[in-house]
């Protein structure tokens, strides 16, 4: 009796991957789940151009978002957006993450003592996204949204973040950033930004006169690791009337203050200044 060979080693996955290892259909889907994130709301033609992807593609990804409730419509106005399991899913990391947890009421603190709203930021490449935030009661305010970003070199908690990098990873990460001038004032990299950074570096606390914002102002420290890196930082932000030369100094000592209590609380350390 003729007895069939099985076949040796691993089954062919049934999905199909790209050259680099990658799930297209995985890659489509996430990169479609970010961009709707990214726009807030969108209509199916708006985010098939934006992640140029075929119309019909799209709208197939983002049912099966929809599904799993990742991404919900709104039937008046034909738009997309993102849905209550995105925001479970993003919560986790928030509730793993240390600093942030331990973060909170020293941010509620920071805001009460300056007066101003204060923010806490992780770094993401040459980004920082803004994963928390406790606003002031004054009617003139600054806010910036959960999971908001902006450019290192265009926000007081990035360059603080900057200035505690080792030159090879500063270098690096300014390197991976697309400068654009957002006021008159935007340090782009070069020789100005490595002055201010220089500054940061001495003082401890980094000072955004208007570079992101006109008439908005913020300054920022780092927060530190237990390897003495910087993994996330702390601002305080406001109307530029009320971060003048006068005031500065004294916000900055605050805001570092506060940076270093959540580096200790986490186990973190930083490194000699």
């Amino acid at each position: 009796m003729d007895t069939q060979k099985r076949p040796r080693g691993r089954p062919k996955s049934l999905f199909k991957e790209s050259s680099a290892g990658t799930m297209q259909s995985l890659d489509r889907a996430l990169g479609v789940l970010t961009t709707v994130a990214r726009l807030e709301r969108a209509a199916l033609s708006d985010l098939a151009r934006e992640v140029d992807v075929p119309t019909a593609t799209t709208h197939r990804i983002l049912m099966t978002l929809q599904k799993h409730g990742f991404v919900s419509f709104d039937d008046e106005r034909q738009e997309w957006m993102i849905g209550i399991e995105a925001y479970r899913t993003g919560a986790s990391f928030l509730r793993r993450n240390s600093v942030i947890e331990i973060g909170r009421p020293i941010l509620r603190r920071l805001m009460q003592d300056s007066g101003e709203t204060a923010n806490l930021a992780v770094p993401d490449g040459a980004e920082v996204v803004f994963v928390g935030q406790v606003e002031t009661p004054n009617p003139i305010r600054a806010f910036f949204p959960p999971g908001a970003r902006t450019p290192m070199y265009a926000s007081g908690t990035g360059k603080a973040i900057l200035a505690a990098l080792s030159e090879a990873r500063l270098t690096k990460t300014l390197g991976t950033a697309n400068p654009v001038a957002f006021t008159a004032s935007t340090l782009i990299p070069g020789e100005e930004l490595e002055k201010d950074l220089a500054e940061t570096r001495a003082r401890g606390w980094s000072h955004d006169s208007e570079e992101r914002y006109e008439g908005m102002s913020c300054i920022g420290a780092a927060i530190f690791n237990d390897r003495g890196e910087p993994c996330a930082g702390i601002s305080v932000s406001g109307p530029t009337a009320r971060f003048g030369a006068d005031r500065a100094p004294e916000l900055g000592e605050m805001v570092l203050a506060a940076a270093l209590e959540i580096t200790q609380l986490s186990g973190g350390h930083s490194p000699t200044r």
